[in-house]
C-alpha cells in the first residue's frame, strides 16, 4: 500500500540491523512521525494506540480488539430454579385455600359419610373400645397425645398420610384389630373360647408387600398396650441399631460393642416408661461388664460395675445413660430383666426388624486391602433381642422400603409360625379411603365415582400410598 511504501522510505537504514525489538519498535514509530509531518497525505495510518515502549511482544491480547458486545452470562438452570419456585408457590397457596375450606367444612357434618351411607368417623374413644363394627372407619388423633404416647417416633407413613390429608387420623383395618385381639388373648386367655379355636402367639412378625400399612399397624399396637399399662419397648427404627455410631469387638464376648446405639435405646425407652421401671426392682444383681466408651477407650481401674439389690429398673437404667463403658452391657441385662417381670404384660415391638438378619454398616479389617462386613447377629445389643425363642411377647414388622433384600422363610431364632402376611387395602377399605380424601379435598368432587376410584384401585393394587398420590389425578 501507498502507507508502506511512505513508512519504508523514512526507515533508517540500521533498522534491520536492531537485535533489540524495543530498540526497533522506538525506531519505527518516529520514522512514522516523521512521514507524517512532511506527508500529510499519510495521515490515514492507524497505530494500535495500545502499542507502547513498555509492551510486552509475546503477548497477543494487547493487539486484540472486538466491536461485539459482552453477552451476558447465560445459566441454564435459573429458568429451572424459577419453575420450581413458581411451582412450589403455587403448591403453598392451594394448601393454604384448602386449609381454609376445610375449616369451614367442619361445620357441615353432613359431608362425613362414607360409602352406602354410612360413617365415616367412628364414634369410639379409644383403641381399646375398636370392634368389627368400626372397621372401614376413621379414627380422629390429636398430634400431641400420640408423640406423649409413641415419644420415640412416629413412622414416616404415618406422618405422610396425616399432611397429605390434612387431617391426623387413620383407618381401622381388620388386620389390626386381628393383631390387637391376638396379644389381648394372650394376656386373658379366657377370651380364647370366642375366636373358634384360634391360638394366640407370643411371637408374630408382620410381613407383606410394600407400603400395607405393617409401621403403622405395629405403632397403633404399641399405643394400644401403653393404654392398658403394659410396659412395652418400641423400637420404631430397628436400622438404626446396625448403622453409624462407633462399634468395637469385646474380647470377653467375641460379640461387637456399639456404645452410641446402645444410650439411645436406653433414652427412648426411657421416655415413656420412667414410671414403670422405678417400680420394678431388679431381679439380677451379678455384676454387669464395661467395655469401650464411646470414642475414649477401657476404662482405667475397673473392669465391672455393681447392682446394689435395691436397685430398681430405672436405676439399671440410668447406670447405662451415665456411663458410656456400660451402655452396652445394661442393654445386654435389660433384656434379661424384661423376660422376668411379672407383675405388667411386657411387650417388646421392633420395626424393621430384617435388618436384624442381614449385614450391618460395620466392617473388619481382616487383610491390610480386605474388610469382612459384620452381621447383624454379631452386635452384642441385636445378638441380645433378635431371638423369638422364649416366652415374652414381641412383635416385629418387616420395612421393605429399608431395601435389605428378600429373607428367606424360615429365619433363625423365629418360631415356624410367627410370619403373619398384612394385607394392602382391600376393595371396602379402598372405598372408604376414596370417600376420606374425598372428604379431605385430595379429590375433586364432580369426579368421584364409583368406577372412577374402583381404577384408582386396581391401578394401584391396593397399595395406600399410591392410592394416596393418584387420586388428586381423579377425572
Amino acid at each position: 500500500s501507498s502507507n508502506a511504501k511512505t513508512l519504508l522510505k523514512h526507515l533508517p537504514a540500521k533498522t534491520l540491523e536492531f537485535q533489540n525489538p524495543e530498540e526497533m519498535l522506538r525506531s519505527i514509530l518516529r520514522s512514522a512521525a516523521t512521514a507524517a509531518k512532511s506527508h500529510p497525505t499519510t495521515g490515514d495510518i492507524r497505530i494500535p494506540a495500545a502499542i507502547s515502549a513498555s509492551s510486552n511482544l509475546s503477548s497477543s491480547r494487547t493487539f486484540a480488539t472486538s466491536t461485539h458486545p459482552k453477552k451476558p452470562n447465560f445459566r441454564p438452570d435459573v429458568k429451572h430454579e424459577n419453575a420450581a419456585a413458581g411451582a412450589k408457590a403455587a403448591e403453598t397457596l392451594n394448601k393454604d385455600l384448602r386449609a381454609r375450606a376445610l375449616k369451614e367444612d367442619e361445620k357441615d357434618k353432613s359431608l362425613d359419610i362414607g360409602p352406602d351411607g354410612r360413617p365415616l368417623f367412628t364414634s369410639a374413644t379409644s383403641i381399646s373400645e375398636f370392634t368389627k363394627k368400626d372397621t372401614c372407619t376413621y379414627m380422629k388423633f390429636r398430634r400431641e397425645e400420640l408423640e406423649r404416647v409413641l415419644p420415640e417416633g412416629l413412622p414416616m407413613g404415618m406422618l405422610k398420610e396425616f399432611s397429605d390429608s390434612m387431617r391426623d387420623a387413620l383407618l381401622i383395618r381388620q388386620s389390626f384389630l386381628d393383631l390387637r385381639d391376638n396379644f389381648r388373648m394372650v394376656v386373658d386367655p379366657t377370651l380364647q373360647s370366642n375366636t373358634k379355636g384360634l391360638k394366640a402367639r407370643k411371637q408374630v412378625v408382620l410381613d407383606g408387600p410394600v407400603s400395607s400399612g405393617k409401621s403403622i399397624a405395629l405403632a397403633m399396637l404399641v399405643h394400644w398396650a401403653r393404654d392398658e399399662g403394659w410396659l412395652v419397648l418400641y423400637v420404631p427404627k430397628g436400622r438404626e441399631w446396625t448403622h453409624g455410631g462407633f462399634f468395637y469387638k469385646n474380647p470377653k464376648t467375641g460379640l461387637w460393642d456399639t456404645p452410641v446405639q446402645a444410650a439411645n435405646v436406653l433414652q427412648d425407652f426411657l421416655k415413656y416408661n420412667k414410671d414403670h421401671l422405678q417400680k420394678i426392682p431388679c431381679k439380677i444383681f451379678e455384676p454387669i461388664p464395661l467395655g469401650e466408651g464411646a470414642g475414649v477407650g477401657w476404662m482405667k481401674g475397673a473392669d465391672v460395675v455393681q447392682i446394689p439389690e435395691d436397685y430398681t429398673l430405672l436405676d439399671l437404667v440410668q447406670v447405662g445413660l451415665n456411663s458410656t463403658h456400660a451402655a452396652v452391657g445394661v442393654v445386654v441385662r435389660l433384656r434379661e430383666e424384661l423376660s422376668l417381670v411379672k407383675d405388667i404384660p411386657v411387650l417388646i415391638a421392633v420395626d424393621q426388624y430384617n435388618s436384624w438378619f442381614t449385614f450391618s454398616e460395620y466392617e473388619e479389617p481382616v487383610t491390610v486391602r480386605s474388610c469382612r462386613p459384620i452381621h447383624a447377629r454379631e452386635l452384642a445389643t441385636v445378638n441380645a433381642f433378635r431371638s423369638m425363642i422364649h416366652d415374652n411377647m414381641m412383635v416385629g414388622a418387616f420395612s421393605h422400603s429399608t431395601a435389605v433384600g428378600k429373607l428367606r422363610k424360615d429365619l433363625p431364632a423365629v418360631p415356624a409360625d410367627a410370619r403373619v402376611n398384612f394385607p394392602r387395602y382391600s376393595v371396602d377399605e379402598a372405598a372408604s379411603v376414596c370417600h376420606y380424601y374425598l372428604r379431605q379435598r385430595l379429590i375433586q368432587r364432580e369426579a368421584f365415582t364409583e368406577q372412577s376410584w374402583k381404577k384408582i384401585y386396581y391401578l394401584s393394587n391396593g397399595n395406600g400410598a399410591e392410592m394416596r398420590w393418584l387420586v388428586p389425578f381423579m377425572r
